[in-house]
């Protein structure tokens, strides 16, 4: 078979490379404090009281819960970054193989306000569920928690009876629920094992009821115990919620491997087209120095496909039109897949017509799609609008929103305005989406949208007759353009669960295909029709 092999114009004696490099190192800097913070957990002297108690940490459970040297692919390891809350949310999930199957792991923290649960780690831990299902992944809660954060119960009580609901479709599809309880599990927590197919309860330390003993004895006058009220070995012998009773934790973890093995789980999609896959013919370490330190500066896309897709091979769709949008086929770690990337960050009514094929092309073949996101949106501008921009976009999006071959998304710059959406942004439900540390992402820039503004105003004043203040003019336009350019990081919106996580450039190809291994735990399907195309 002919194939065509990529070639490289980077050059590593260039100025820019060397100043893109340095950015690009700083940002990384900046996230690894960052993961220094959630590795933390709720602090030394936390920490020490936990393992003060014969306990393990959470990220223990899950290295002892995994194959041995098999990877764990975190998820949104910076969630609540930038907020009131610690940064992790208190709780770790991430995806990793027990027994060989590809499962979800979600780890409450204990150290973190005895794990208790807040808005950020219901988000982390709905994003995970909603993975679990998109996937079909068996889905492993690893549970101590205290409990709802009750300061912030307003915001946590309504949409945290969706978790529950999440394990019982995941049950439903026949994605197994497995729940190891370590601790307490009080409340609604307790629905957490209550609603898993199977449940596994640590001797001495599992306390599982509705409402504890001071609750009960305020509400009935009844005077009871832990142990008797909800712990493992009476829930073992007596209320039948415990499926297994484990001597201690590690016996815990050792029975959930033992659930895993017995589950008989099988992948449904395609096995990797070539199960050792040629690596990128060119050095991953260049990744560092291809994004741009200037977002206004494009880059080329095929620089980095070059460096993550299998011997640097890709065949690329229509490379004479629309060449702003790189559209194209290749394999990862042996999986096929349809890869549509930014070039030149505006996307034309030429692009936008050619990524809808390529995307009804993608479903026609069964072909999981790849979008590598550097754009800053659709053109503007009355010539553009008179040739029909707004369909041509719109042509795109409803592509994008009604493909059913699974997404992976990853911004490797910029993500403005429409492009983020018809580059398959979080709100059109990608199976994953990563992040750059370079990367930012908001309406518009903060330039352009400052000024907007600033046009407004002024028009605004003219309109009344009044003077405009040109100095105040001035403080506003600063202030925006600070307020957006921090709102807009990828630390900022990875805080707050916009992405999965962000990812250093070198490890692109890994987690990709750690991401293409677990969607192909599930069928592989194109979708059969597309609506009503605007032509």
């Amino acid at each position: 078979m002919r194939v065509t092999v990529m070639e490289t114009s980077v050059d590593p004696r260039n100025p820019s490379y060397l100043e893109n490099r340095s950015a690009m190192l700083e940002r990384l800097h900046e996230y690894e404090d960052a993961l220094d913070d959630a590795r933390a957990g709720g602090g030394d002297k936390y920490v020490s009281r936990h393992h003060a108690r014969g306990k393990l940490l959470p990220r223990e459970r899950i290295e002892l819960l995994l194959d041995q040297d098999a990877p764990f692919l975190e998820l949104s390891p910076t969630a609540a970054w930038g907020t009131d809350f610690p940064v992790g949310a208190s709780v770790v999930s991430g995806i990793g193989v027990i027994e060989g199957v590809e499962c979800v792991i979600i780890a409450n923290d204990p150290t973190v306000r005895g794990g208790a649960i807040n808005p950020y780690a219901l988000k982390k831990t709905q994003r995970a569920g909603e993975i679990a299902l998109a996937n079909r992944l068996p889905l492993v809660n690893l549970v101590e928690s205290g409990g709802a954060d009750l300061p912030t119960q307003a915001e946590i009580f309504i949409p945290g009876g969706g978790v529950f609901r999440d394990l019982t479709r995941l049950s439903a599809a026949g994605i197994p629920t497995i729940s190891v309880v370590f601790g307490n599990a009080t409340a609604g927590g307790a629905y957490v094992p209550g609603m898993s197919d199977y449940t596994i309860m640590v001797r001495h330390q599992a306390k599982v009821f509705l409402a504890g003993p001071p609750l009960v004895r305020m509400a009935t006058g009844e005077i009871t115990d832990d142990e008797s009220l909800g712990g493992a070995a009476m829930h073992a012998g007596t209320s039948g919620l415990a499926d297994y009773l484990a001597e201690d934790e590690r016996d815990g973890l050792r029975l959930a491997r033992q659930v895993v093995s017995r589950l008989n789980w099988r992948k449904l999609g395609p096995r990797p087209r070539n199960p050792q896959p040629a690596p990128p013919k060119l050095d991953t370490e260049d990744l560092l120095a291809i994004a741009s330190a200037d977002q206004r500066t494009p880059f080329d896309p095929r620089e980095v496909l070059a460096r993550i897709l299998d011997g640097s091979e890709f065949d690329e769709f229509k490379p004479g039109y629309g060449a702003a949008l790189v559209t194209g086929w290749g394999e990862l770690h042996g999986y096929p897949v349809g890869v549509l990337a930014n070039a030149r960050g505006v996307l034309f009514s030429a692009e936008s017509q050619k990524a809808a094929q390529f995307i009804q092309l993608a479903n026609a073949t069964d072909t999981p799609l790849l979008f590598l996101q550097n754009t800053t949106g659709y053109m503007v501008g009355a010539e553009y609008e008179q040739r029909g921009i707004i369909k041509h976009g719109a042509l795109m999006i409803n592509a994008v929103s009604n493909s059913r071959v699974p997404h992976i998304t990853v911004n490797l710059g910029a993500s403005y305005g429409a492009g983020n959406y018809g580059m398959c942004g979080r709100a059109y439900e990608p199976r994953f989406l990563f992040t750059w540390p370079n990367a930012k992402s908001a309406v518009m820039g903060p330039t352009q949208l400052a000024g907007v503004l600033s046009i407004v105003a002024r028009q605004a004043a003219e309109a009344k007759g009044q003077h405009y203040d040109e100095d105040s003019d001035q403080a506003m336009r600063m202030m925006v353009e600070q307020q957006i350019e921090s709102q807009s990081t990828a630390l900022f919106l990875s805080g707050r669960l916009y992405d999965d996580g962000i990812i250093d450039p070198r490890d692109t190809r890994t987690v990709l295909g750690l991401c293409l291994s677990a969607i192909h735990n599930g069928p592989i399907k194109g979708a059969e029709g597309f609506g009503v195309f605007r032509m």
